[in-house]
C-alpha cells in the first residue's frame, strides 16, 4: 500500500497532476527546502508558518518525487516537543507507539483525528462568540472544557459501540 501511495505520488508530481492552490516543496538531498511558488529556500520555521497560515502544501523529494510532507510535519513536532512546553507527556508518546502495528491501529488514528477535529470546533465556536477577540486564557477555556469534555465523551461511547459491533471488547469503564 505504502508503495502504491509513492508511485502515485511520483506519477502526480512528474505530470504536474496537482490540487489547484496546493503549494510544491521540495527537499533536496542537502537537506533544504526549496518553495517552487517563491523561487526560494526555506526553513521549518517557514513550513510551520505555512501550516499556521492554513497554506495547503506538499513536500516532495526532488530526485524521487516521494511525498514527504509527514515527515517535514513530523519534523516540526519534534522540534516543538523539544523546544518549549511539550504537548505530549512521555506516557502519552508510548501509548502511542504501542499503537503502531496493533489491530488497532487504524481505529486509534481516526479516533485521534475526530478529537484533534472536535477540538479545532471548539476553539472555532469561542473564537466566533467572544467579542473584540478576548485572548485565550486558562480561565477562559475551563468553562468551555465542560462541553468538549461532554463531546469527548460521546466521540468514546461511538468508538465503543464500533468496536462492540465489530466483536471487540474492551474494559473502558462503562456502565452495563
Amino acid at each position: 500500500m505504502a508503495t502504491a501511495r509513492k508511485k502515485a505520488a511520483t506519477e502526480q508530481a512528474q505530470t504536474g497532476d496537482t490540487k489547484p492552490g496546493l503549494r510544491i516543496l521540495k527537499k533536496y538531498p542537502n537537506r533544504r527546502l526549496y518553495d517552487t511558488q517563491t523561487s526560494s529556500y526555506i526553513t521549518l520555521a517557514d513550513v510551520k508558518r505555512m501550516v499556521l497560515e492554513g497554506v495547503e502544501f506538499e513536500v516532495h523529494d526532488a530526485k524521487t518525487q516521494e511525498d514527504l510532507t509527514r515527515s517535514i510535519l513530523l519534523q516540526i513536532i519534534l522540534e516543538e516537543e523539544t523546544g518549549g512546553v511539550p504537548m505530549f507527556s512521555t506516557s502519552s508518546l508510548a501509548q502511542i507507539i504501542r499503537f503502531y502495528g496493533h489491530a488497532m491501529q487504524g481505529v486509534m488514528g481516526g479516533l485521534l483525528e475526530r478529537q484533534m477535529q472536535a477540538f479545532t470546533d471548539l476553539q472555532s465556536r469561542f473564537t466566533e462568540q467572544t467579542p473584540g477577540g478576548i485572548p485565550f486564557t486558562p480561565e477562559a477555556w475551563t468553562g468551555l472544557m465542560g462541553g468538549y469534555a461532554e463531546q469527548s465523551k460521546t466521540l468514546m461511547n461511538q468508538w465503543q459501540e464500533q468496536l462492540k459491533q465489530a466483536g471487540v471488547m474492551f474494559p473502558f469503564g462503562t456502565k452495563k
